[in-house]
Formats: structure tokens, C-alpha cells, sequence
């Protein structure tokens, strides 16, 4: 048998090296209850109601959902800023 070929690496650590398990430790982690992991932490903050976006299914001309696409990546949002100053510089009402 080859010596240089014996892969001896090993992955055991000693436990006093661990960290200390503080009451912040403990507050942070993550938990199981049950069989359903509850994350716990910093996560991403909720949204206001007010910048909530709601989906809907829409239908708009080819062209004018072209000319957004064209714009590159951000289409949507741009789209959803030009009806915004639309409905700030017109009356809805007076399109019917």
C-alpha cells in the first residue's frame, strides 16, 4: 500500500473550541416546533400596506408592452411609475 495515497484529513474538532451558548444565542436560533422550523431573526421587514403590490391579470396592446421590454430589466416597475404620473396629471373619469 502507497502512504502518499492515505488521505488521513480529519473533520473532528474539539468541543472547547465551540462557541459559548449565550441567552442572545438562544434568542437568535431557529426552532423546531413540531415538525415545522420556525426561522427566527433578522428577515426581510414587511411592507407597508401602502407600497403593496397587488397582482392582477391585465391585458395591454403588444406595442405598448413591447416598448416597456425594450427598456430592459425594471419593465414592470417602470410601466407601474408611468400610470402613476398618468393618474397624476389626468382625471381617470374622463376616459370614459
Amino acid at each position: 500500500m502507497n502512504a502518499k495515497g492515505n488521505n488521513t484529513n480529519s473533520t473532528w474538532f474539539d468541543p472547547d473550541d465551540a462557541p459559548e451558548l449565550t441567552e442572545e444565542w438562544f434568542e437568535a436560533a431557529h426552532q423546531y416546533q413540531g415538525d415545522t422550523l420556525v426561522k427566527r431573526g433578522r428577515g426581510r421587514p414587511p411592507i407597508p400596506v401602502s407600497e403593496r403590490k397587488v397582482p392582477v391579470k391585465i391585458r395591454y396592446d403588444q406595442e405598448v408592452v413591447e416598448a416597456f421590454r425594450q427598456t430592459g430589466k425594471g419593465w414592470q416597475t417602470r410601466m407601474n411609475q408611468a400610470l402613476r404620473q398618468y393618474l397624476q396629471e389626468h382625471d381617470v373619469q374622463e376616459l370614459n
